[in-house]
């Protein structure tokens, strides 16, 4: 057998139609590399295929169920909040694409909350605190919350509401150092200098709202589910928070954005052909392309990419990933080419994926909060043997 294979012979072997493939692929289940024949063509590791058949084939025990929900499998825990189905998110019932083209992000996060959307008053807003990056600044105001405030649990919906609108407001001053009022994406834009208007909302200001509301919440994604974990044990909401920001800091969620600026950089120095065949061949990821549950597209980054013209270098990278894998451009690919086009300061593309994924870190929290329910799943035990009792 052939260490590689055409995707014919992958797709008849496991059964899967095209899109399959490709996700199997983003999602490292599968490695592909460029054909040295033909960089327009992929080709599979035969041996993954045919470990991936075999796994399909056989009957699965409910502990191999349950270890495989834990990697975008079965759906683990109950949410009303948000869903994807027929290749699009859906905020408590309602199209993402569309409430991104009026709303704001406070907006947003009082829908998340299972707000009726009255605008909860804010109070106790500190000032930010000073020095280092957004980073730094995001992880010291929630910790300082998180440090002075009681446990959640047995407080009033109302009340943990109301902290949730406070808490929100208090990351984005942290992001953006200052503490100011008016919308979130009003706040972004003018600490990032985007132009005239910003008091009504200039271009490159609704470009920032439509991503924070495109961005908000993405179902049981890690970070959320890192603050639905800290909620349960009855944590604050800024310890719930706070778990959140931990678990988005990591490179294979918020830093995204990074890896693909990295990426970016190899197909600027090497060429897109060369960067993207280096790649496959060393079974290193794409990052800012192919998406799990959107075989087909990942439909926000489609709705972003539509409003603004990307960076031509970023244009040709996504034709080449495209005619290679074709896997298409995901929504950290959108927000890499958005923060490019606004000539954003750096880091940009994290800050705004933060501030936008702190509303829906705060609703999954208030959601488990009423569930009342501790998360504390089983490990399936791989060390050493017991030592049988000798006394």
């Amino acid at each position: 057998m052939t260490d590689w294979i055409p995707a014919a012979e992958a797709l008849a072997r496991l059964g899967l139609k095209p899109q399959s493939l490709y996700a199997y692929v983003s999602r490292g289940l599968l490695t592909a590399r460029a054909d040295p024949l033909d960089s327009r063509r992929s080709l599979y590791r035969a041996r993954e295929v045919e470990a991936l058949a075999a796994r399909r084939r056989r009957s699965r025990r409910p502990s191999e169920v349950a270890a495989g929900a834990m990697t975008w499998g079965e759906p683990v825990l109950s949410s009303a909040i948000t869903t994807v189905q027929d290749g699009r998110p859906w905020y408590r019932g309602r199209d993402v694409l569309t409430l991104a083209e009026t709303e704001t992000l406070e907006s947003v996060a009082r829908l998340l909350r299972g707000g009726d959307g009255v605008t909860l008053k804010r109070s106790d807003r500190p000032a930010p605190p000073e020095g280092g990056p957004p980073l730094a600044r995001a992880f010291l105001a929630l910790a300082s919350r998180a440090a002075t405030s009681p446990p959640a649990l047995g407080q009033p919906l109302l009340a943990l509401s109301a902290e949730a609108a406070v808490l929100l407001d208090i990351f984005a001053d942290a992001l953006v150092a200052e503490t100011e009022p008016g919308p979130i994406h009003l706040r972004l834009a003018k600490a990032w200098r985007l132009g005239p208007g910003l008091s009504a909302g200039g271009p490159g200001a609704d470009l920032v709202r439509r991503a924070l509301v495109l961005l908000a919440d993405h179902e049981l994604n890690p970070s959320a589910f890192a603050a639905r974990v800290a909620a349960s044990t009855g944590a604050s909401l800024a310890a719930s928070a706070l778990a959140g920001l931990a678990a988005l800091s990591g490179p294979r969620h918020g830093g995204a954005p990074a890896a693909l600026s990295l990426f970016r950089n190899e197909a600027l120095g090497r060429g897109v052909a060369d960067a993207v065949s280096a790649r496959l061949a060393g079974d290193r990821s794409l990052p800012g392309f192919g998406h799990p549950l959107y075989p087909d597209g990942d439909p926000r980054a489609q709705a972003l990419l539509a409003r603004f013209p990307a960076p031509e270098d970023l244009v040709r990278l996504a034709a080449q990933v495209r005619a290679t894998t074709g896997l298409a451009p995901n929504v950290d690919f959108a927000l890499v080419a958005l923060c490019d086009h606004l000539k954003a300061p750096e880091g940009s593309a994290f800050s705004l994926f933060a501030a936008a994924r702190c509303a829906g870190w705060l609703a999954h929290a208030l959601e488990q909060i009423q569930d009342g329910g501790l998360i504390r799943p089983r490990a399936r035990y791989t060390g050493p043997v017991p030592e049988p009792d000798t006394a």
